[in-house]
């Protein structure tokens, strides 16, 4: 054979042996990743001849709040959300194109029917050539207190745009409200006639980001809800509600000219008041010294025992606790000096929680929810039952499970008795619910002085009934001024009160 025969041989040994390389590449490594691509139409069509599983909430007899209805298209059943926007960030979407979000996401092995729970549904198919639908998912979640926590958002007395709600039941865990104002109708982002790419990037460019879970993903400042952990801070520093605190209209951070100031001038101007009477009356004065005298150590024991820096949270099913909605971490921000010195000045602003303190709403409802419940902190989730297609055929029940103890029961009980103050006597009345014990906080998240006129509006909050706790709440409306909080507590009252509605007024 002569060279250029040679050659030519080599060269078609090694696109050969390039080509059997490929093939194997893609056959063997990247052959599942093609099979299940969202991409793959084949996929598609084989998802979509299989009815998915309905997503439900808690209250016997409620309609689905996600399903999938029979179509006359190549895709055979399209997915469908009743309630539209007020479940949209819990639910999340399941696109056509692209990754489920939110619970969709979560479950979907068992929406879609793949799970090998359903290994027994999927083996009858074979033999029998049907499409038996995907499993299906019921929510913690409270209809009425859910629905009344997305209304009273979008039609807040003050006009406020944007805000977040969070109810939790203190006993298991179990979130009974989550709602993100801003939202979105999920609907548009799951339709088969190709407008909802179109729909995705209009809302993703939309003014407010209605595609933000603020519940979950958001931090903002605690303001004067954060009073509630300094109170926790100093009942654990052997202080109790009758302990007096120095007070006052004015306070000087230390080495700074900085006066920290009450939100007016008959909040607690007296040189003295009790740890109970600042709560009640939200003294920032007062606060603000006991933080400095309480030092940044404590402060940050006291938070992390509720559950601040917990950057692994996640919410969802708590058979999974490392997958879930991620929850944003919680912190308190620096509270010494290079040299780690207590930084007196940032304790103090800290102390009436603002300076570099955030805080999710979920984990101020979780605050709350502790305190109602002897400070036994319980893991918050979402997924309550799991079902097979026949609805019967029981899959996964919850098991609640305790996440931390966040202080003593003896000190639970007083946080409750100053929080109890709060809205019999203090700056929480409108959250007041006849016939319950209802305890809470406001909070008026500014740069400066409370009062400011751009401020959030914050209440955390629970209600008891005969010992018990029943729900515990966390709402914020973002720059809602002056009134934000007293309309934040009208609101939690309202959500606690669809609980108990859900409860048969347990």
């Amino acid at each position: 054979m002569n060279a250029p025969l040679r050659r030519v041989g080599v060269v078609v040994m090694v696109l050969f042996g390039l080509l059997f390389a490929n093939l194997n590449w893609v056959q063997a490594y990247k052959g599942n990743d093609y099979r299940t691509s969202p991409y793959n139409g084949r996929v598609q069509i084989d998802e979509y001849d299989r009815q998915r599983g309905y997503i439900m909430v808690s209250n016997p007899g409620s309609k689905p709040v996600a399903l999938s209805t029979a179509t006359k298209g190549n895709l055979k059943y399209l997915r469908s959300y009743p309630a539209g926007a007020a479940y949209a960030h819990v639910l999340g979407y399941k696109p056509v194109n692209g990754s489920a979000t939110g619970v969709e996401q979560l479950e979907n092995d068992i929406l879609s029917g793949t799970s090998d729970k359903l290994f027994a549904d999927r083996l009858r198919d074979i033999f029998t050539g049907s499409h038996t639908a995907g499993g299906n998912v019921t929510l913690t979640l409270s209809k009425t207190a859910q629905d009344t926590a997305y209304e009273q958002l979008v039609k807040n007395k003050l006009g406020v745009k944007s805000g977040a709600v969070v109810a939790i039941d203190p006993n298991t865990g179990g979130i009974l409200a989550m709602a993100s104002f801003p939202s979105f109708d999920p609907n548009l982002l799951v339709s088969h006639d190709g407008k909802a790419d179109a729909s995705y990037k209009k809302l993703e460019g939309q003014a407010g980001n209605p595609l933000l879970n603020r519940a979950l993903q958001e931090t903002y400042p605690p303001a004067s809800t954060f009073k509630v952990l300094v109170s926790a801070a100093a009942l654990s520093a052997n202080k109790n509600p009758d302990t007096p605190l120095q007070a006052g209209p004015g306070y000087q951070a230390p080495g700074t000219s900085h006066i920290i100031r009450n939100a007016t001038s008959s909040t607690c101007p007296e040189d003295q008041v009790t740890l109970k009477e600042a709560l009640t009356v939200s003294c920032n004065t007062a606060f603000a010294r006991l933080g400095v005298e309480l030092g940044s150590q404590r402060l940050n024991d006291t938070a992390r025992a509720f559950g601040f820096y917990d950057d692994s949270l996640r919410v969802g099913n708590l058979s999974a606790t490392d997958r879930g909605l991620r929850v944003a971490e919680s912190v308190l921000g620096p509270l010494t000096t290079s040299s780690g010195g207590d930084d007196k000045p940032n304790i103090a602003i800290s102390s009436i929680g603002l300076n570099e303190v955030r805080v999710t709403p979920l984990q101020n409802a979780m605050v709350a929810a502790s305190i109602a419940n002897d400070c036994s902190q319980m893991r918050p989730y979402l997924v309550e039952r799991l079902v097979g297609p026949d609805l019967t055929t029981g899959l996964y029940s919850a098991a609640p499970k305790e996440l931390r103890r966040s202080c003593t029961p003896s000190e639970a009980a007083q946080l409750r008795e100053m929080m109890v103050s709060v809205v019999e006597n203090g700056t929480g009345k409108s959250a007041k619910i006849s016939g319950y014990v209802v305890g809470g906080k406001t909070g008026t998240g500014t740069a400066d002085e409370e009062a400011n006129a751009g401020s959030d509006g914050w209440f955390i909050g629970f209600a008891m009934k005969d010992g018990r706790a029943v729900a515990a709440v966390a709402v914020i409306l973002d720059d809602a001024g002056k009134g934000g909080s007293g309309e934040a507590a009208r609101i939690a009252g309202l959500v606690m009160k669809g609980v108990i509605e859900d409860k048969g007024g347990k």
